[in-house]
């Protein structure tokens, strides 16, 4: 039965003033993210968002917000627009997990940093694997495949770094992931979410076809001096 999806029409404030509020720059109607945890923000009741932006980017050089338009201050780059789908699934998916899966820890921290970086680069930052759980694929002892979580609000769970080494794609790894992630998140009574970028049709092929639908879009603004 599906619940209130309200909580997803904003998904970094709202995780932000729920579940990470702990890892929260709080500029008053505009809410950040540590930088040590994510490049992400968002804001709320239409706030003109320059003084915030000012002050968060003497933290981090660049980063996001997940909302309009946001307003920059007259020293800024114009903002670079992105738009994402937000894909959401209610039902658990019917696929075989044959590989073993195994909860990322710190012992792995640094093969998972490894893999993020040839291809989430400036999405996944130091803390980023401590917003969720995180799972991954090894082969000869070495992390091959990963999926974790990241965005948490009261009632979902963003599924997120859905990441294949280049030199094991093709073999199913992410489907597997993807589906023990999701059953993880509905045993914490919780819904997952994605979010995928429009041009990124692979993937939402991919998505669709394991039972994601599309929800809405999204705006993500790059923000950079």
């Amino acid at each position: 039965m599906k619940i209130n999806e309200d909580e997803l029409d904003n998904p970094v404030w709202n995780a932000l003033t729920d579940v990470h509020t702990n890892h929260a720059i709080d500029y008053g109607n505009v809410k950040f993210y540590h930088p040590e945890y994510a490049p992400f923000g968002a804001y709320i009741n239409n706030q003109d968002t320059s003084e915030a932006i000012q002050k968060h980017a003497k933290l981090i050089d660049t980063f996001f917000v997940v909302a309009n338009e946001p307003k920059l201050p007259p020293n800024f780059k114009p903002a670079v627009k992105y738009v994402g789908l937000q894909m959401i699934i209610y039902n658990k998916i019917n696929h075989p997990i044959e590989e073993q899966i195994i909860e990322i820890n710190k012992t792995h921290y640094n093969q998972l940093i490894e893999l993020v970086k040839l291809v989430y680069p400036e999405y996944f930052k130091p803390k980023t694997n401590s917003l969720g759980t995180y799972y991954g694929i090894f082969k000869n002892n070495k992390l091959v495949a990963v999926t974790g979580e990241r965005f948490q609000t009261k009632n979902f769970i963003e599924i997120s770094a859905v990441i294949t080494h280049p030199d094991h794609t093709g073999k199913g790894y992410a489907k597997q992931l993807i589906t023990y992630t999701v059953d993880g998140i509905f045993k914490k009574n919780k819904i997952p979410f994605l979010h995928v970028d429009v041009t990124n049709t692979g993937p939402i092929a991919l998505y669709k076809k394991m039972g994601f639908v599309v929800r809405r879009k999204l705006e993500f603004w790059k923000i950079s001096r």
